[in-house]
């Protein structure tokens, strides 16, 4: 039985979308559904029980994603595991797919994630701009993270299961794996609804460029990275020189978010989630 573990704070205006995404799925009788409710002081709970006894909900107090995710895997049922975010949108027919390359242990693929769909015709244009860049970046393409969708066999939750207590838990999980470890489903995909202001895709990006330096504190200097280089938004424009206007974009959101993200790495807070709900709007 696969197993969908989806932590939820406060995500009452979002996670029903998701759950109806899954439940429709006439197949998906055989996929438990396991929603952590952690530290909730709105709807989210009583949004997931009305979908009825194929999402099961569990509620902890701390507002922690760390210990929703924990707490998931105490409650899950099987393996393939797929942890899902409460704000992304992906289908039954997707959770299948990612799981397929996970059932043959000949093929050494340990974790999956889908494809990512990004809507952004309702984003201001240096969100747009910035993210025609993003999607562009290798690390971005082949990596793992940045999804809000991560599978797992159960050779591969033992993997991940190691790992301490980061607010980056996708991108310290897709680095947990060698590339041929891990696998893009191309035949899978992930709604990820982007922040629509630039000021919000700031935030996420101090959250980001914060959670990286912690993800990077638990690993070898030597070890691979996901940061971008100069050389890699050099091979975008060109590439695509058309994006180069995009790239000044790309560079200057990059800098104000690290220059912000400068105290909070220097005083080690590694627990401040700075949210964007700009995302979150209907």
């Amino acid at each position: 039985m696969t197993s969908i573990v989806i932590p939820a704070h406060n995500e009452a205006r979002v996670l029903g979308r998701l759950l109806d995404s899954l439940l429709a799925d006439p197949s998906g009788g055989e996929t438990d559904i396991v929603v952590v409710c952690n530290g909730c002081t709105d709807d989210t709970a009583r949004i997931a029980a009305e979908r009825g006894p194929r999402v099961r909900v569990v509620e902890i107090p701390v507002p922690s994603k760390h210990a929703a995710l924990r707490a998931g895997d105490d409650h899950a049922r099987g393996f393939p595991r797929i942890y899902v975010d409460a704000d992304v949108v992906i289908t039954g027919a997707d959770v299948r797919a990612l799981t397929g390359p996970l059932d043959d242990d000949a093929s050494g693929i340990l974790a999956t994630a889908p494809e990512r769909q990004l809507p952004l015709a309702a984003c201001a244009w240096p969100v747009r701009a910035y993210y025609r860049v993003w999607q562009r970046l290798p690390a971005v393409r082949e990596g793992l993270f940045g999804r809000g969708v991560i599978a797992v066999s159960k050779a591969g939750y033992a993997r991940i299961a190691a790992l301490p207590p980061l607010m980056a838990d996708d991108l310290a999980a897709s680095l947990a794996f060698a590339p041929e470890e891990r696998l893009v489903v191309g035949a899978a995909r992930v709604v990820v609804h982007p922040p629509r202001t630039w000021p919000d895709l700031v935030r996420r990006r101090i959250r980001a460029a914060v959670s990286t330096a912690q993800v990077e504190r638990h690993r070898e200097p030597r070890e691979v990275s996901a940061r971008t280089s100069r050389a890699d938004l050099l091979a975008v424009v060109r590439e695509e020189p058309r994006l180069l206007a995009g790239v000044v974009v790309f560079v200057a959101t990059a800098v104000v978010a690290r220059w912000r993200a400068r105290k909070a790495i220097g005083a080690e807070d590694f627990g401040t989630w700075l949210r964007d709900e700009s995302s979150r709007q209907n």
